[in-house]
Order: structure tokens, then sequence, then C-alpha cells
């Protein structure tokens, strides 16, 4: 297991360069920062000025391997906008991302298992129907409309929850204050990825049930119970990882508008700051992250394969 590890560690180094790469050709590709800067009370002398600063003026790839040389000096930059070092901006908003992302993907769980376990074993009821039809309805649902719709129906209408922000402004905050802000981000993502995972988890069941040990444990007299929980859903757990592997890039990368809907403190909200501002520094500061999260989501997903199915040997 640890050679394993070094090994996907040391293959996912040249994976990050090119993807830093890729990504520093995108912004440099867009138009310079200093664009928005440019206006009647700023000459044209002064933003060249500040071009040649920044190192602005530079080929695309000596910007790049300026970058890359700070960035091995655990240098990330500094903000262009705000002159805020990026990486104390990072570790100032991810938290909050952190947060709604684990619970969000907690209570997709939460509500996919149960759920995809029932309608294998009640296929073809009207259970079933019901299960599909609302996981069909919660994948296919775009997230930022959803998100409107909650905020007209339980601020705007009912009052009961706050749409924006993190902690009500003027109070103390606390964790009950915290909780019924995240409330409607984390049924919004949640119900997305449940929807789609209420599927999977519906597909791998009804393929496990099939298999003929089951049919031996229930001749047996085991129980139902045990026979469906710990027999047919630990054989399942292998595409159903795959599946939560895959969508916890995509639920980093999803935040970015549910965030930017609710105010959410996040990441979300300071890289769509960032996007509209082209601050450099920091747009390749989070995509740098969000690399390393997916890495790091393929590599924790082959470990849980080995845990969930011992026969599987990782080399």
């Amino acid at each position: 297991m640890g050679k394993y590890m070094i090994k996907r560690i040391l293959i996912g180094i040249p994976v990050l360069i090119g993807i830093t790469i890729i990504d520093y050709a995108i912004m440099c590709l867009a138009g310079s920062p200093l664009q928005m800067l440019q206006g009647p009370r700023i000459s044209q002398a002064a933003v060249a000025a500040k071009e040649i600063a920044l190192g602005l003026d530079k080929p695309f790839y000596v910007q790049y391997f300026v970058w890359l040389k700070q960035l091995l000096h655990g240098n990330m930059g500094y903000s262009i906008k705000s002159y805020q070092a990026v990486s104390e901006m990072i570790a100032s908003h991810l938290g909050p991302t952190l947060l709604l992302m684990g619970v969000s993907l907690l209570v997709s769980l939460l509500m996919a298992v149960p759920a995809g376990i029932y309608s294998a074993i009640k296929q073809y009821s009207a259970g079933d129907y019901t299960v599909v039809t609302l996981s069909f309805l919660g994948s296919s649902v775009p997230g930022f409309f959803l998100s409107l719709l909650l905020i007209y129906l339980f601020t705007v209408k009912l009052g009961w929850l706050p749409s924006s922000g993190m902690a009500t402004l003027g109070t103390a905050g606390g964790a009950g204050d915290v909780a019924k802000h995240m409330v409607m981000p984390v049924l919004v993502l949640a119900t997305s990825m449940a929807g789609t995972n209420i599927r999977y988890i519906r597909s791998a069941m009804l393929e496990i049930l099939q298999q003929d040990y089951l049919r031996t444990a229930k001749a047996k007299g085991i129980g139902r119970f045990l026979v469906i929980n710990k027999h047919a859903l630990r054989n399942a757990l292998i595409p159903i990882i795959t599946v939560i592997g895959m969508e916890i890039p995509v639920l980093f990368g999803g935040q970015v508008i549910i965030e930017q809907v609710f105010s959410w403190p996040g990441l979300g909200l300071m890289t769509m700051s960032a996007i509209t501002n082209r601050d450099y520094p920091v747009i390749m500061g989070v995509c740098l992250l969000s690399a390393i999260v997916v890495l790091a989501a393929n590599l924790i997903t082959d470990i849980l394969y080995a845990l969930a199915d011992p026969t599987i040997q990782l080399k």
C-alpha cells in the first residue's frame, strides 16, 4: 500500500505541472488583468509601468516559470486586486468550503444509500418507481434554479431561513446560526448528488442480489437484514465508491455557483471574484488546489477499493 501511494504521488507531479501550464496559458489568452485598470483617470504610461512591475510584459512561458519558481519556494504569489498573499486568502476561505462539502456529501449519502437499497429490493413496485422518479428530478434540476426556488419559498415567502452568508450580521453567530445558514446550500448540493447516487446504488444492489451466494445465505436462514446490509451492500460498494470518488472533484467545482448564489464565504465566492477581476495569482492558486483535490480523490478511491474488497491488490 505504501509503495502504491508513493508511486501514485510521483505520477501525480507531472500531471499537476501539465494542468498548471494549461491553466496559465488559458489565462494569458483571456487578456491582461491590467486592462481592468484602464480608464480616464489612469494613463497608459501608468498601466505600462505596472505591467513591467508585475512581470506581465514578459512572454507567457517566462511568466509561468517565474510563478513556478515562487511556488517551489512556498510562495503562491499576491493578489493583484487586494495585495494579500494567495496562500492566506485560500486558507481563510477553505474552511467554509470544506464544511459545506463535507456536510453535503454526508447528507447525500444518508439520502441515497437507504433509498437505493429500498428501490433495489422493491424492484418494479410503486415505491421503486417513486424513488427512481425523484432521483431523476434531483439530478436534472439545475442547482442555481433549485437555489432560487428555495430562497423564494423559505426566505421570501415563509421567512424561515436566511438566504446569504454564513452567520447573521450583528450577532455572535454560533453553531446553530451557521447550521441555519447551511440548510439551503447543503440541500441543493445533496439533492443533486443523491439523485445520481441512488441510481448507481440501485443498479449495483440489483446485480448483487441476483448472485447465487445470496440465495444460499437466505436459504441458511441468516436473516433478511444481514443478507442485504452485510453481504449484499459490501459487495456493491465498489461501483458506489467509484461514483463518490468522481463526485468529490465535481462537488468542489460545483460549489462555485452555489456559494455565489448564497454568498457563502468559501473558495467559490473568492474564485468568482478573482475571475471577474482577472486576478491571475488567485486563479492559479485555486486551480492548483482543485487539481490536488482531484488527484487526492482518485488516490483515496483506490485505497477504499482495497478496504472494501481484500481481493484487490494495489501495485
